[in-house]
């Protein structure tokens, strides 16, 4: 997963909304508190109504099929890569890859086009090309305004409010929907009878309602309502701002004792919607060397460099109502200053303020279980590390700690399933790929400050411990049991960046106003008028389309010609010696379905080393076109889809030569005796008379 992290995003023309977009997660969306507590009383209703809906859908149902398998079970790997698994595999450090292999099979598995996160995953979700499930990018752009946004969920706002001086009373449910069209294969699977339980799948936010269990991924957002905004307090005066998810908050000193408060969600509660705050205080305790942290009535101590485990924040908005959340904390420095990094405040899954699960309580119910984790969308704080914050030991904790969560919540649900389906994805390869890619590769820009490093080895690391996740899941398959191991795409490097709307400006398809220098994020200094194309997003390029853009001057009937002259100009092109990118696409003949119309017009398909660069995902027309990439995030798979194929190996063999990751759908579904609908474009990877055959015997 990759965006433009952590740059202030707009929702109108004129005015900036509070989110930002960030690597993996996308472009933020602001809840109210308003939504939040509505959400909750709604959450609650449903809490207890469940178990009768579900008693009635179950009376209903009359299963007729005859499913080949007692129990389906997908572990996902985000991001992990074709090359570099073959290479460990060959190497036997991967052994339990090996084993699965030979037991069934490996292949390489193709992606979609383009190879990001949310469209691959809902590809695997729905059997079918974006033009029908309507995933496109991280982001989407308006239209109206030309300013990004979500791609995956819209959350509406709370306009109906009682006043009662300063207090106001929501009076409506905000609506909050997921973008995503056609039916999950599990919603199919539940129509005949057949149980699924779903973690964190990408674009399950809000989550699918159906005859089973889920906990949603992307987009979920903190509890500020971003992608994941950390806070630092330090007494350090401050510098310039963070150029990504973070908010520098001061700290009061006497004596030794500093005191600050932690920035909540706005309490649309309040006239004004002011920011709730937690008081938090830090006494330095020179003689440990620590520093204990007092906050909403817990105190920890804490060591420079500590992560701390996850604490409680409960924010107070009216009387008798608070809103919890929860956070990790880390003392940065300890010296002449002291910083304190805390980390983006998770909703609590024990009490989520959002719907982050279906039915509502699972999120409590694997929180019961396994204890409190991380519900962000894009948990692992990329952000941070980017603006050195955070080191990569930091990370690595927090990556490994986040693992654990997710291995934990696959074993409580297998332990359950007693037939059915269970997904569980698994974020860690891609994160370690983006951030830890510059430790292997000799002469990355963004190695240049890095030295030697105890983390060159950290993608073979992740990986193998991928494979015991693996081994751990095999030792649990029984008689009847169908194991798939897959990633939704693979990763190559990202040494330098390429501003596309830069060479839209250079190569006349783009004009500025009178006086600007395109320095200003969002294209706010693009003069629509002489404007013919844009970037926006993340993997392509959109006409000024005459009667589709607010102020299009592109006729329908030139779109074609435009389209094929930027893509023979931009196909191939170089940088300096080197091919930037591979080719360029004309989405209209790319994709299929209802929804190809909300597509890019064009799809850049970059060459190893290149990816679109942070000042273009963040609409900064201005500077070269092509610069290098200094950040830790080092790692990319907005490329060509095909130099990143994702894998995908099996506990029975696999029939198919050249899977892709649609196909996955239409496997689950003939796995349960289920007839794949004619909008699904795969077919099973699977020989379904083997499976016939070995069930005879």
């Amino acid at each position: 997963m990759a965006t433009a992290a952590g740059v202030a995003a707009a929702i109108a023309a004129a005015t900036p909304a509070d989110a930002y977009i960030g690597p993996g997660a996308g472009f933020a969306v602001l809840g109210s508190f308003a939504v939040l507590f509505v959400t909750t009383l709604i959450a609650g209703f449903a809490m207890l109504a469940w178990p009768f809906r579900m008693l009635w859908r179950m009376i209903r149902r009359r299963s007729r099929t005859k499913p080949l398998v007692r129990r389906l079970i997908f572990v996902g790997f985000d991001g992990q890569d074709a090359a570099i698994t073959e290479r460990l595999m060959a190497e036997g450090k991967l052994p339990n890859f090996c084993k699965l292999a030979e037991r069934g099979g490996y292949r390489r598995l193709r992606t979609t086009f383009p190879s990001v996160t949310p469209v691959a995953w809902s590809s695997f979700t729905t059997g079918t090309n974006p033009g029908r499930h309507n995933i496109f990018d991280f982001l989407d752009r308006d239209p109206r305004s030309y300013l990004p946004r979500l791609s995956s969920t819209h959350i509406g706002s709370v306009d109906r409010v009682l006043k009662l001086g300063k207090l106001r009373i929501p009076l409506q449910r905000p609506a909050i929907r997921l973008l995503r069209k056609s039916k999950p294969w599990w919603t199919i699977l539940g129509e005949h009878n057949v149980w699924s339980t779903i973690i964190r799948v990408p674009i399950t936010f809000p989550p699918d309602t159906f005859y089973g269990a889920q906990l949603g991924a992307m987009c979920i957002p903190d509890l500020l309502g971003t992608q994941g905004t950390f806070q630092l307090f330090t007494t350090r005066p401050e510098t310039n701002a963070f150029q990504e998810g973070g908010i520098r908050r001061p700290l009061a000193r006497s004596g030794d004792t500093l005191t600050g408060s932690i920035q909540g969600p706005d309490n649309t509660f309040l006239d004004g919607n002011p920011p709730m705050e937690l008081p938090i205080s830090i006494e330095v305790d020179r003689r440990a060397g620590a520093a204990r942290v007092q906050v909403d009535g817990e105190e920890l101590l804490l060591e420079p460099g500590q992560l701390s485990s996850w604490v409680t924040l409960r924010f107070p908005a009216v009387a008798g109502i608070k809103v919890s959340g929860l956070a990790r904390m880390m003392v940065t420095e300890l010296d002449e200053h002291c910083s304190l990094y805390v980390s983006p405040v998770n909703i609590e899954p024990e009490k989520p303020a959002m719907p982050i699960s279906h039915p509502t309580y699972y999120s409590a119910y694997l929180s019961k279980k396994i204890g409190p984790f991380a519900t962000l969308g894009l948990a692992e704080d990329t952000w941070a590390l980017n603006e050195k914050v955070t080191d990569d030991r930091t990370f690595w904790t927090q990556t490994t700690d986040i693992d654990a969560e997710r291995e934990a919540m696959f074993h409580t649900a297998l332990d359950r399933l007693r037939k059915g389906a269970l997904v569980t994805v698994f974020d860690a390869a891609d994160r370690v790929n983006h951030m830890y890619w510059r430790h292997t590769e000799a002469g990355h820009p963004a190695a240049r400050a890095a030295g030697d490093s105890e983390y060159r080895d950290a993608i073979e690391r992740q990986y193998r411990r991928n494979d015991e996740v693996v081994g751990r899941a095999m030792q649990r398959l029984g008689d009847g049991d169908l194991l798939i191991v897959l990633s939704d795409h693979g990763c190559t490097s990202f040494r330098r960046g390429v501003n596309l709307n830069a060479w839209l400006l250079e190569n006349g398809y783009l004009a500025l106003q009178d006086g600007a220098d395109g320095r200003e994020q969002w294209l706010r200094s693009v003069d629509w008028s002489r404007t013919r194309a844009y970037a926006v997003g993340l993997v392509g390029i959109f006409l000024n389309l005459d009667g589709r853009e607010a102020q299009g001057i592109v006729a329908p009937g030139a779109a074609a010609a435009l389209k094929q002259e930027l893509a023979g100009k931009l196909g191939g092109l170089r940088d300096g010696e080197t091919v930037a990118i591979n080719e360029v696409w004309d989405t209209d003949r790319l994709y299929t379905g209802p929804y190809k119309g909300n597509a890019p017009d064009l799809l850049v398909g970059y060459n190893h080393g290149y990816r679109i660069s942070w000042d273009c995902a963040s609409g900064v027309v201005a500077g070269e076109v092509f610069e290098d990439n200094v950040k830790a995030w080092s790692g990319d798979h907005i490329v060509d889809p095909r130099i990143v194929p994702g894998i995908v190996l099996a506990s029975h063999p696999i029939a198919a030569n050249d899977p892709h990751i649609v196909d996955l759908a239409s496997t689950a579904l003939t796995m349960f005796g289920v007839e794949p609908p004619g909008y699904m474009e795969g077919r099973s990877i699977f020989d379904a008379a083997t499976f016939a055959a070995a069930r005879s015997r």
